[in-house]
């Protein structure tokens, strides 16, 4: 996969206008000139990144969170995750949400990658943490912000990804994250909370 001989595959960007300019997210529909010269719209919504953690607890379990996500109308169970603010570290985020969202700090945090979550018609970028030694405190939620904290075990989680009582998109990447680190085949670089 070498992204440098792509050029006979880019789209680039004509006009773009704006279709909805929301406090959280925006909505653009481009003109963009495609490989072959000819012209097409695209639409897309334009987000400010996030960041999920996946939190180890020290007896080999994880954190997880049920909160109501409104636009499936439903009870999720998810990783923690949090947008980022502009200008925002993406590990100053992930350490800032993890205690806002559980009142969990950690000893040790691991950078593992990113995602985009759905490349057809968003611009999220998801960078994945893991968190270890983790110090139980209180929670910070916003004002407008309702969820427990769960744990289970990593067999738990992939029977409930398995079984479809959890969709989320970012959690069933990072239950895949998370298998291949306890098996040892995706090393992490562990660096000290600071």
């Amino acid at each position: 996969m070498n992204a440098s001989d792509d050029a006979h595959l880019t789209e680039t960007r004509i006009d773009s206008q704006a279709l909805c300019d929301g406090s959280f997210l925006k909505a653009r529909c481009d003109t963009v000139r495609l490989p072959d010269g000819r012209q097409a719209r695209r639409e897309y919504i334009v987000h400010p990144g996030a960041v999920v953690i996946i939190p180890m607890l020290d007896d080999g379990r994880v954190l997880l969170e049920r909160q109501f996500r409104y636009p499936v109308g439903r009870v999720m169970t998810e990783f923690p995750a949090g947008k980022l603010d502009p200008g925002e570290d993406p590990l100053g985020c992930a350490q800032r949400e993890l205690l806002e969202e559980t009142g969990y700090t950690a000893g040790q945090w691991a950078y593992a990658g990113a995602m985009h979550l759905a490349i057809a018609y968003s611009t999220e970028i998801i960078h994945i943490f893991f968190a270890r030694q983790l110090v139980a405190g209180q929670a910070r939620l916003d004002q407008d912000e309702f969820l427990e904290v769960r744990s289970a075990t990593p067999q738990e989680l992939a029977e409930a990804c398995r079984g479809g009582l959890v969709t989320d998109a970012k959690t069933l990447t990072c239950t895949l994250w998370l298998q291949n680190v306890l098996a040892g085949q995706w090393p992490l670089e562990w660096q000290n909370a600071g």
